[in-house]
């Protein structure tokens, strides 16, 4: 039997986790610990590169990211979550890519460039917040991770990983593999208002949000521009209501657009039926949301077997490179 591959992916805990990271990472995550040796890494370094000046709640949000990670289907029986903190080989080797990291190379980053258009109120012109690509290498390699699950806006990061990757090959001889992606269909979730999902703007669903207030944030989304009355008939393809039916009632959605655009259903009942799907889909989740947050000590204790499992990993790879690079 062909031995699996191993998989690296991670999330930065900066707040309560929202319906954008249960279908853009965590649905996938579920599936590829069938086929792969998945790390679900607690990216707390990233965290603090950007939100260093609002750190306060870092470890709370650390135990309430894992506990939906845990509710959504995360298995750690078969994948291996751990804390990226606790491992000190992360810093070894990002220190390491650092040294033959060009400058030129991060400031062409796109998401660089973005970020510092973005959060231009935000004081992240820092040495670490340039040089979290060279960590993210670093996260990566430190396991030798044969495979990133990457949408394809962050494939130049991976590339990236390569670049320095290839750099430490040549240089120092550590015979590191280059790290492929897999391509994720990521369905692409606006904001309840129609902007980029982000809970900086408040238009965000969180996974763990009461029914009650699913109901209330769904029924005041932002419909049609062009549909003024119930009968009009509608323009699904332009709807954000509709992008989130395409998502939550895949059952439904083909007789939803038919009735759109047929002006048989009005915005009203279409928010009210979306809602319900919502709720459909995050009840289960909720459940066992509900029971983990009552042994958080369990989920402490989770997070510890996996940062021992990190170590035992990285600690082997990181002593080949160092047998490498100081003999």
């Amino acid at each position: 039997m062909a031995k699996k591959k191993r998989v690296l992916s991670g999330m930065r805990p900066t707040g309560r986790l929202h319906l954008g990271h249960l279908v853009g990472a965590l649905s996938n995550w579920v599936r590829l610990q069938e086929s792969y040796n998945c790390l679900f890494m607690i990216a707390d370094w990233h965290a603090l590169m950007s939100e260093y000046e609002y750190y306060e709640n870092l470890n709370e949000y650390i135990v309430d990211n894992v506990i939906d990670w845990l509710a959504c289907g995360i298995s750690p029986d078969e994948s291996i979550i751990f804390l990226q903190s606790e491992v000190q080989e992360h810093l070894d080797l990002y220190l390491l890519f650092s040294i033959l990291t060009p400058m030129g190379w991060l400031e062409r980053c796109p998401t660089y460039k973005e970020q510092l258009q973005n959060l231009k109120r935000r004081s992240i012109q820092t040495h670490a917040f340039i040089g979290y690509p060279v960590l993210q290498a670093a996260d990566i390699l430190i396991y030798e991770a044969e495979l990133v699950p990457v949408g394809e806006d962050q494939l130049p990061h991976l590339e990236l990983a390569r670049e320095i990757v290839r750099r430490a090959n040549y240089y120092f001889g550590v015979n590191l593999p280059e790290p492929q992606p897999i391509l994720t269909e990521v369905p692409r979730l606006p904001g309840l208002d129609g902007r980029k999902m982000s809970k900086s703007y408040g238009n965000v669903i969180n996974i763990s949000e009461d029914p009650d207030e699913i109901k209330r944030k769904v029924a005041k989304m932002i419909t049609d521009p062009a549909r003024i009355r119930k009968t009009d008939p509608g323009h699904p393809d332009v709807c954000s209501v509709f992008m989130y039916h395409k998502v939550f009632s895949k059952d439904e959605v083909n007789q939803i657009r038919k009735d759109c655009q047929a002006g048989k259903i009005g915005c009203v009942e279409c928010k009210k039926r979306l809602a319900d799907a919502i709720i459909n889909v995050l009840t289960p989740i909720q459940e066992k949301r509900r029971e983990l947050e009552k042994n958080k000590d369990v989920v402490r204790d989770i997070i510890r077997r996996g940062n021992n499992q990190a170590r035992e990993i990285a600690g082997r790879v990181w002593r080949k490179i160092r047998e490498k690079v100081w003999g």
